[in-house]
């Protein structure tokens, strides 16, 4: 039933924004003076909701039995249409309230026996207003799908520790997160880039924090020998994120959902990454160590929660310097920070929404609303957290603001 509602609820809502938006460009559109533009423009709008019903149509009677790489390409084609079209049509819809409250202010005057002036300009003013405002977001969604998912952006981040060891001063160390490996189909060039870019940072170190796939491994079989090409001087480690489990799939038994887990962990390592899954390892350099972290996926609900950051601590030295690779940022705040000799944990998960503004000196996402640290650095008590932003795509297929990130880290002591 959970998978129906959306498929009764969603035509609902569509056909409600356009009806309600069209009464508001029914207005605008009394300001074409050629006839044949207004057709144009009455059709082209009513196209767009032909298009969305009928790509949510396809979703629902084409939903395979296991899992198909290209079904959950289309509903990502099919969000970011949506996305593209509806998130407008609402910034729009706010004009429209606006120009019906002015309607009923000026009928309540007019009851009042109040002389009212002319509302015609005012109106036309409001609706323009509405258009120009929410052809913003538009432009920028559309920037998003053809370019932004693509446009890789490296982020250099020093940080300073007290407690490094000088052996590992200006120790440099790339982390990428969130592939959704399925947003480089039929665009492996693009992956072969950042894969150049990664290289060209010359990293000591490599750490992948999740999020390698969608739904299952196959998806991961064709991008094996791109990932394989990253260099890095002290190894290639990678953690789990929640789609790595295979959850968002219907197995038909709990054996072929650990197979194709337990595939997914082998291709990792085909690749040369160590999957690190509730465990630790030391990172060795001129008689000084670090001491990584890798714990399984553990967030809020409804995510899942594999880590266990006891069992992945054990052995650790209580004074050595730890950095922990953590999926989802809200482990930090859950069970990390308080945890002094945690120096620095990274995670991913958030993508940013894959959305959102940031300029310096200004950042803002609506996930923020859900994660308080859902990009960037984040400090507190000489404890420090680094969000990823991601490096591919789920659900709407482009990003629009928060671009894919390859961060570049330089530890430095104090």
């Amino acid at each position: 039933m959970r998978f129906y509602l959306p498929f009764i609820i969603l035509p609902v809502i569509i056909i409600s924004i356009d009806l309600y938006v069209y009464y508001g460009k029914r207005h605008v559109l009394k300001f074409l003076r050629k006839e044949w533009l207004k057709i144009i423009a009455k059709i082209g709008f009513w196209l767009v909701p032909l298009i969305a019903l009928s790509g949510l149509a396809y979703i629902f009677f084409n939903r395979p039995i296991h899992s198909d790489t290209f079904y959950y390409q289309r509903i990502s084609l099919f969000l970011a249409f949506v996305t593209l079209f509806y998130l407008p049509k609402i910034v729009f819809m706010v004009f429209v309230l606006a120009d019906h409250l002015y309607r009923l202010f000026r009928w309540l005057l007019s009851i009042r026996r109040t002389t009212v002036r002319n509302s015609g300009s005012r109106r036309k003013f409001i609706l323009n207003t509405g258009l120009l405002v929410s052809a913003i977001p538009f432009l920028s969604l559309l920037h998003g799908v053809t370019r932004g998912k693509y446009l890789f952006q490296v982020h250099d981040i020093p940080i300073r520790f007290r407690q490094l060891p000088l052996a590992f001063n200006g120790f440099r160390i790339i982390q990428i997160s969130d592939l959704h490996i399925n947003a480089f189909v039929k665009n492996e060039d693009h992956l072969l880039r950042a894969v150049e870019l990664i290289n060209s940072e010359n990293p000591d170190l490599v750490l992948f924090t999740g999020d390698m796939v969608n739904n299952n491994s196959n998806e991961l079989v064709p991008f094996v020998s791109i990932l394989k090409k990253i260099k890095s001087s002290y190894g290639k480690f990678s953690i789990l994120g929640n789609h790595d489990y295979g959850d968002y799939t219907n197995w038909p038994s709990d054996q072929e959902k650990q197979a194709d887990h337990n595939q997914l962990i082998r291709l990792q390592e085909e690749a040369g990454f160590r999957v690190l899954r509730n465990e630790n390892v030391n990172i060795e350099r001129d008689g000084a160590k670090i001491e990584l972290i890798g714990v399984e996926n553990y967030g809020k609900p409804p995510f899942p929660k594999y880590g266990n950051l006891k069992d992945a601590m054990s052995g650790t030295d209580s004074s050595g310097f730890k950095l922990l690779m953590s999926h989802d940022p809200s482990h930090w705040d859950l069970e990390v920070r308080g945890q002094p000799d945690i120096a620095l944990t990274l995670s991913g998960h958030t993508h940013g929404m894959q959305m959102g503004i940031e300029i310096p000196g200004f950042k803002w996402s609506p996930v923020q609303y859900k994660y308080p640290r859902w990009a960037g650095l984040y400090e507190e008590q000489n404890q420090f957290l680094y969000v990823n932003r991601g490096l591919g795509y789920i659900g709407y297929a482009g990003r629009a603001g928060i671009y894919p990130e390859i961060t570049s880290f330089e530890l430095k002591s104090v």
